[in-house]
């Protein structure tokens, strides 16, 4: 199983959701069975490290990051199981790139596993502009969603 979690630059959401679930998966002993990465939909941050308020929030929790930022590729989007878009902004730029249906099914809102999400309310909320608090809130957010997240995982790879 292969998840792609997608943000607009690859610098604070997707690389923290990207570290949240492999810490999860690893907790699980699903790190062979899942493979994690995250991608921008914008390429302005390519080769850059995580944002270093999201890594010094992320430490705060036990949780390390790595990685450099990347754009997403069409490759990207046929060869993931899962892209988990951060919000509908990133999803509706996700399903432009989608080449057909099956594309498009695959991709999805991190919140719509988040059970504290309500009605229209399913984006995962950028801190770039903020501060420590705004960090704080994106990591509890996902972290709410990741733990849904991995046990929908962990059935469809007993499954398979």
């Amino acid at each position: 199983m292969r998840v792609l979690f997608v943000c607009l630059g690859n610098i604070c959401r997707s690389p923290s959701a990207e570290a949240v679930l492999r810490k999860m998966v690893s907790a699980r002993g699903l790190t062979g069975e899942i493979e994690i990465d995250s991608a921008g939909t914008g390429g302005w941050h390519a080769g850059n490290a995580p944002d270093r308020r999201a890594v010094a929030e992320a430490e705060r929790r036990g949780i390390m990051m790595s990685g450099r930022a990347r754009q997403v590729t069409a490759n990207d989007l046929r060869d993931f199981d899962l892209i988990i878009a951060m919000d509908e902004a990133n999803r509706r730029d996700l399903i432009a790139l989608a080449t057909d249906d099956e594309v498009r099914a695959k991709i999805q809102l991190l919140r719509e596993w988040d059970p504290e999400a309500m009605g229209h309310d399913r984006a995962v909320p950028d801190p770039y502009y903020g501060g420590d608090r705004e960090f704080a809130e994106m990591f509890e957010i996902i972290d709410r969603s990741a733990e849904a997240l991995v046990d929908d995982l962990a059935k469809r790879v007993a499954d398979d």
